[in-house]
């Protein structure tokens, strides 16, 4: 059997875009979204503007791009958490106590990005990617609809309060907080 021989360019391209897409969501978290152009995010990169162009010909195909990057970097923590053989509900509030503390950031910043899915359609599927977790999570719990779009919709306030400076909660309170949401249930 023999190997496919690797394309440098290839492997380059994905590396930049990788890249750019990571300097977009430094630009959001240090300055908010109002602050992402082209020219912004190249500059963050270490990149021609042009070649941000190249790889997101709009700015939304570059948020889009950095919302799902961020929403997939949340999924891919919340394995690793469950995979050290935490529950997924504590994973999950684990995640969310992080976005008050050493998490806060790239939470502000992801939360920012979700809020113009409102008025961007194109970011809506990746904005429902966090929420769509949490109701994973809470159908290993209960099979009643009402009662997972109450645990995600507690989720969802409790991360905005976090980031807004209204609670200080650690995992373990959020988790309560998670468990009432679900009527105590215990997973199925």
């Amino acid at each position: 059997m023999t190997e496919e021989p690797v394309d440098g360019r290839l492997a380059r391209g994905k590396l930049k875009r990788a890249a750019i897409i990571e300097a977009t969501l430094r630009v959001v978290e240090r300055d908010g979204v109002g602050s992402v152009t082209h020219r912004a995010v190249a500059r963050e990169a270490g990149v021609s503007t042009g070649s941000a162009t190249y790889y997101f010909a709009t700015l939304d195909e570059l948020l889009e791009a950095a919302l799902t990057a961020a929403s997939e970097d949340y999924g891919q923590q919340l394995q690793a958490v469950v995979e050290r053989g935490v529950g997924e509900l504590e994973a999950v509030a684990r995640l969310i106590a992080d976005a008050g503390g050493p998490g806060r950031t790239r939470a502000l910043a992801e939360r920012e990005l979700n809020l113009m899915a409102a008025r961007r359609p194109a970011l809506r599927p990746a904005a429902r990617h966090w929420r769509d977790r949490v109701a994973q999570m809470a159908r290993g719990y209960t099979d009643d609809p009402a009662r997972v779009r109450e645990v995600v919709s507690t989720a969802d306030g409790l991360c905005n309060q976090l980031l807004l400076g209204e609670l200080v909660l650690d995992e373990h309170e959020v988790a309560d907080l998670l468990r009432r949401a679900l009527g105590g249930a215990a997973p199925a």
